[in-house]
């Protein structure tokens, strides 16, 4: 064999040899590869919350069964607060329902109170007419006498209930306390003025109970 021949023959046998560890090679690369991605995660430091980092879980929570979860927390809460709502207004009508029958029964006892006490203040005027009637056989000027104490008696009985007789003769004519019966065409008093009273009207503490009943003079062909 020549120089030649035996070059290439040497050559040719390093290229067999060298092609198994290229192979070998290449399929240990990724092998290698991941081996050393796996080192390098383990030599990664731990992240420090201090720094702002949080680690977050891989797996993330579904946003509709927190919506509903978030529901129905609401949802509890607003029974409760009906609930609540409901025992307050019971309570507050039976408390208005108790002051209404306390004031009703207030209100009633004190009418009661009133009319009793002016009923009782009227029996002396009804045993002045039964001892009147009992001697109704007097002189008729004994009898008058007897009634004028009477009636004066009454007036007495009326003050003190706070009832006082409304003036109307000559006064001017207001229809807030006085009820005009008839205009009469008169010079014996002046014009829109009482004429005459035809019934007493009376008041009580400044309220009316009755209006005096009254004629009204107008003045003659309409001349004031």
């Amino acid at each position: 064999m020549s120089k030649g021949n035996g070059r290439a023959d040497i050559s040719l046998d390093e290229q067999l040899k060298d092609e198994p560890l290229k192979d070998e090679q290449q399929k240990d690369g990724p092998l290698k590869d991941t081996q050393q991605k796996q080192v390098l995660e383990h030599e990664l430091p731990v992240a420090d919350p201090a720094d702002g980092f949080e680690e977050k879980s891989a797996s993330v929570d579904d946003p509709q069964a927190s919506v509903a979860i978030g529901a129905e927390s609401e949802l509890q809460k607003l029974r409760a607060e009906r609930s609540d709502l409901f025992d307050r207004l019971a309570r507050l009508q039976a408390e208005f329902d108790n002051y209404r029958k306390r004031a009703a029964k207030e209100n009633a006892d004190f009418r009661d109170f009133a009319v009793s006490d002016a009923a009782r203040t009227l029996l002396p005027v009804i045993d002045s007419f039964t001892l009147a009637l009992k001697n109704s056989s007097a002189k008729p000027e004994d009898l008058r006498k007897g009634v004028e104490l009477i009636f004066k008696q009454l007036q007495d009985v009326l003050q003190k209930l706070n009832v006082e007789r409304i003036p109307a003769q000559g006064e001017l004519f207001d229809p807030r306390v006085h009820e005009a019966i008839e205009m009469v065409e008169s010079d014996a008093a002046p014009d829109h003025h009482v004429l005459e009273e035809l019934q007493p009207g009376y008041r009580i503490k400044g309220r009316l109970l009755r209006p005096a009943m009254v004629r009204v003079a107008k003045a003659v062909g309409g001349n004031k």
